[in-house]
């Protein structure tokens, strides 16, 4: 893990086409230590190894959850993303998402694909109860929106990105995003089209790896669509955190915030590789490029 020295920051963004970020804001927080990279799937292995848990994507769902559904759909899988054969309505998530019985952290890409070969890969396919389990264990939490947005930017205060403010200064990526027009069109060599190994790309200002793209990551604050709420009247608002779900549920269903992008975003779709980019994602909702990391406060 990494220490990360307390102080305060400027929260989110004034961006135009990201209204969900802003207002940018005041906010202060204590020093805390965070994992230098996110959970990798050979982390994760050896806590399944030793508690035997089984991840939510690896159980069938309860038909009194889903009661709109036939019963023979509810089947162990989580949602694998698929490129499609050429451009679609970029408002419709569902031309590229597809829910794929037998995908877990162990089958990444469906039953007959395996994390043999990605055991430094960030571990995928894990919901809100997946990763408390795992911090539990591990004897950590989460971290809070406003921590790891601090962290990821490392001392760059007010940047767009972790490491400044051009995407690629001199023409180097800096992080595994999207290249080229998506949901289609993929320019990079196939081996580096999905996660790579933690590590790739350079650290932050705080020694911090992939705090941009690669896979978004869970942060323990319930979504609300900004962040007015959490500014201070007389100051920076300290440590602060959203944690009554009210105003957070879609279709009931409660959800936390997500940082940092994952490498499905893309200039022309989701230009969220960036420390004030957030997303809401349901909790018991497992996907192939969400991970996360934790934290340990004094």
């Amino acid at each position: 893990m990494v220490w990360v020295p307390g102080g305060g920051f400027r929260m989110g963004s004034d961006l135009a086409d990201y209204p969900e970020e802003g207002p940018v804001r005041e906010v202060a927080v204590d020093g805390f230590w965070i994992d230098e990279t996110p959970v990798t799937t050979v982390q994760f292995r050896r806590f399944v190894k030793q508690t035997g848990y089984r991840t939510v994507a690896e159980r069938a769902p309860d038909p009194a959850d889903y009661p709109d559904l036939d019963p023979a759909l509810l089947v162990p899988g989580s949602l694998v993303f698929t490129p499609t054969r050429g451009p679609v309505d970029l408002t419709d998530w569902k031309s590229w998402w597809r829910y794929v019985p037998g995908a877990s952290w162990a089958h990444p890409d469906g039953p007959l694909t395996s994390v043999t070969g990605r055991e430094l890969h960030p571990v995928t396919h894990v919901c809100w109860e997946d990763v408390t389990a795992f911090a539990e264990w591990a004897g950590k939490d989460l971290p809070t929106e406003a921590e790891w947005e601090f962290a990821a930017r490392g001392g760059l205060d007010g940047a767009r990105y972790a490491w400044g403010e051009q995407l690629a200064p001199f023409g180097a990526q800096l992080a595994n995003y999207w290249i080229g027009e998506f949901p289609w069109q993929n320019l990079k060599p196939p081996a580096e089209q999905r996660t790579t190994p933690v590590r790739t790309f350079p650290a932050n200002g705080y020694g911090l790896f992939d705090v941009a793209g690669n896979v978004w990551e869970w942060t323990s604050d319930f979504y609300r669509a900004d962040h007015a709420a959490l500014g201070g009247c007389c100051g920076p608002a300290a440590n602060p955190q959203v944690t009554d779900a009210a105003g957070s549920e879609e279709g009931g269903i409660p959800r936390r915030v997500i940082k940092g992008g994952s490498h499905l975003c893309a200039v022309n779709y989701c230009q969220r590789y960036r420390p004030a980019a957030r997303q809401a994602q349901q909790v018991e909702s497992s996907m192939s490029h969400i991970g996360f990391r934790c934290v340990v406060r004094p």
